[in-house]
């Protein structure tokens, strides 16, 4: 179902920015033709046309997740890593269990999981930073996750990690986290990119070029050399970038010079360009990153649990800059979902700047078509004619909503606790009543128990 109208919703938050933040009372009704909103404000069902009542709903566009690591989603709560920092958890969380996955149906059902947790939170579009890769893999990673998101109906953005040399803390590395040859990466780039690239602002599939860490996973020309190739693609470019104030200690010690500085010496700053995190930027690095065009995804959840600090969000946003919203790895972030990622946006800034840092509409402009802008996908975002019917409603009859003054600010001040009703994309409704279509989710529960007794198995806890 491509062509329905969606009525009578109580609040309609279209992700722009400031009094277009929310549809006028009374012209809150969206009519979607082909994919794409044909019409908003006070309609009449056509003969013949389905209607989707959202009395008592909140309409939102679909979240845009700008960066994730999906195989992450078997990994939540490993005591190892639950009172470590970033290099410790590194360590012991990701580098140690990547051996586990090693085979297809493993990854795959990590992403399935991941991909559902953030569907029924109302994301739309994920950009999956996927840099489980290593020389002669027996399967396909790339392939995986788009064929998964293509399962339950989802826009996905590979970008498609590297590594050409081990960190120190990688001792004894095993098979599975071995780097991978340059000439390798960019041959395995460039099938990707012929395969799954697409370039339309509404594509369903993107591929992005990502090494892991400028400053760690590649060698300084490396660096360069990799910007020239994905430019010469026209494809996008994604990194993690000074998450703690280590990087800025090591990039000054062994480059003399801050972490944006180096990324742009390396030609790694630009509007095709973002980076996760940036929790540790000062002035002239801010500076640098608005005037530069450089997206932040901003992931405050995994910031807060790994202790690594508060990004300069309302800074940024001040000086004009990109900021979209992210919710990272579920191994560091076991609420691996939108709605939890939005409500800790609005919180945590707060507790840094004071009540007035940022405002629901804000944060939902973040996550929504501040996002879209960050991934170069124009088309999804926002609730405006002509833009692709990305939507998700949200049920004002939760426990969490209940007597709410403002209906319209409940996903953000809400959380997880609000209930999603139906989301769509391209106008197909891809969860209805709170349900995946299709998907069997005791049976998944089942396969996930036991994957985790697998890798306990295998690597240990």
């Amino acid at each position: 179902m491509s062509d329905c109208l969606i009525q009578h919703a109580t609040v309609v938050l279209t992700g722009l920015s400031d009094e277009q933040a929310r549809l006028p009372k009374g012209q809150c009704d969206v009519r979607v033709r082909q994919g794409k909103i044909a019409a908003i404000g006070a309609l009449t069902a056509e003969p013949g046309e389905v209607v989707y009542d959202a009395t008592d709903r909140v309409l939102a566009p679909g979240w845009v997740n700008t960066h994730h690591h999906l195989f992450q989603s078997l990994l939540k709560g490993l005591p190892a890593g639950l009172n470590a920092r970033l290099a410790d958890w590194l360590a012991a969380v990701p580098v140690r269990h990547r051996r586990a996955f090693d085979h297809e149906a493993l990854f795959r059902l990590a992403v399935r999981l991941g991909l559902s947790e953030l569907l029924l939170s109302g994301c739309t579009t994920v950009a999956d930073h996927q840099y489980h890769h290593y020389p002669d893999m027996p399967f396909d990673p790339t392939a995986v996750v788009f064929d998964e998101a293509n399962k339950l109906g989802m826009r996905m953005v590979v970008c498609r990690g590297l590594a050409t040399q081990v960190r120190q803390i990688d001792a004894t590395p095993s098979p599975q986290i071995a780097p991978e040859p340059l000439d390798l990466f960019f041959r395995r780039v460039s099938e990707d990119a012929a395969r799954f690239n697409d370039v339309a602002p509404d594509a369903m599939r993107r591929v992005v070029v990502a090494p892991t860490t400028p400053n760690w996973s590649v060698k300084p020309q490396e660096l360069r050399d990799i910007a020239r190739f994905a430019r010469s693609l026209s494809l996008r470019m994604h990194s993690h970038l000074s998450e703690t104030a280590d990087y800025g200690r090591h990039t000054a010690e062994v480059h003399g010079c801050t972490p944006l500085a180096f990324v742009e010496r390396h030609e790694w700053v630009g509007p095709d360009v973002w980076f996760a995190h940036l929790v540790w930027m000062d002035e002239t690095e801010q500076r640098l990153l608005v005037q530069s065009g450089t997206g932040m995804a901003h992931c405050p959840q995994c910031n807060a649990r790994l202790g690594s600090g508060t990004a300069p969000v309302v800074e940024l946003l001040r000086l004009g800059g990109k900021v979209s919203l992210g919710v990272d790895g579920a191994a560091s972030n076991e609420a691996a979902d939108m709605l939890s990622e939005v409500h800790m946006a609005f919180l945590m800034h707060r507790l840094r700047h004071g009540p007035q840092a940022l405002s629901t509409d804000q944060v939902v402009r973040m996550a929504t078509a501040g996002g879209a802008e960050v991934l170069g996908l124009p088309g999804i975002g926002s609730i405006e004619i002509g833009q692709a019917a990305d939507l998700a409603s949200y049920r004002l009859d939760s426990a969490a909503a209940l007597g709410l003054h403002d209906p319209g600010s409940a996903p953000v001040l809400c959380g997880r606790a609000l209930h999603t009703d139906t989301v769509w994309v391209a106008g197909n409704p891809v969860v209805r009543g709170g349900d995946i279509p299709g998907l069997d989710r005791i049976r998944l529960a089942a396969h996930a128990r036991e994957a985790v007794q697998y890798i306990v198995q295998t690597v240990g806890g």
